[in-house]
């Protein structure tokens, strides 16, 4: 047995099938995306400042 079978798979979702959903749904759908990517730009923002504090930190 090799150590890389011990390892989680991290594969990607698939993607949904879209055709299948409703007008009303594939708003919801987008509102949830938006949500996330919200969020995610947030997460990227907190870790800049983060990551700024530190290269100050080693500049001088």
């Amino acid at each position: 047995m090799e150590w890389a079978d011990l390892e989680p798979k991290n594969e990607k979702p698939k993607p949904k099938n879209l055709d299948e959903m409703s007008i009303e749904a594939l708003g919801e759908y987008i509102e949830e995306l938006q949500a996330e990517i919200a969020r995610t730009e947030q997460i990227i923002a907190s870790k800049e400042v983060a990551r700024d504090g530190a290269e100050s930190v080693f500049k001088k």
